[in-house]
This record gives C-alpha cells, sequence and structure tokens, in this order.
C-alpha cells in the first residue's frame, strides 16, 4: 500500500511539472507572449506583476481564467483582448502557471 502511495504521488507531481511546462506553449499558441512577457512589462503588464496582485487570494485562479475568456481594459492604453476559443482548461493552465511566477 505505501508503494502505490508514492507511485501515485510520484505521478501527481510528474503531471504537475508537465502542465507548468504545457502552459508556456499553450501561452505562445494563444499568443500571450505577444503584449507580456514573464518578467517584464511589454504592451501588458509582466506575468509576475499579475501573480503578485493576486498572489493570497483564494479565487486568483478563477479571477484569471475568467480574463484570459473575457479580456480586460486595465490601466494601460492598450485593452487585453478576449479570448474566448480558448478551451477553459487551457486557460486554466495558463493562470496557475501565472500564479506561480514569483519575483
Amino acid at each position: 500500500m505505501k508503494l502505490l502511495s508514492l507511485a501515485v504521488a510520484a505521478g501527481l507531481t510528474v503531471a504537475g511539472v508537465v502542465q507548468a511546462q504545457d502552459a508556456p506553449l499553450l501561452m505562445r499558441r494563444y499568443d500571450c507572449y505577444t503584449c507580456h512577457a514573464d518578467e517584464e512589462a511589454k504592451a501588458g503588464p509582466a506575468f509576475v506583476d499579475v501573480a503578485a496582485k493576486y498572489q493570497g487570494n483564494s479565487r486568483g485562479a478563477a479571477i484569471l481564467t475568467a480574463l484570459v475568456k473575457k479580456g480586460r481594459h486595465g490601466e494601460g492604453p492598450w485593452p487585453m483582448p478576449p479570448l474566448p476559443q480558448v478551451p477553459d482548461a487551457d486557460a486554466r493552465k495558463i493562470a496557475e502557471y501565472i500564479l506561480s511566477l514569483k519575483k
């Protein structure tokens, strides 16, 4: 039983790593990096700054997932366009990746 528990835990860890690696690929596919970068502001804020804004917010992933789908007009001059074509699962992976970033 202990061996089974370790195998399941290892599988979950590998799945988490694979998902984390998938997120930047998804972000390239949906052109997120055209306006954003992980650590520097471009037309949109740096993703580390977005992560800092939602740090500690239990609804942070849900909020960011919705922002990916619905778009937003933030502080800058350009609005983030809505991306309704992004599947919910992909939007969630992107949101979780952004929230994992640290300055």
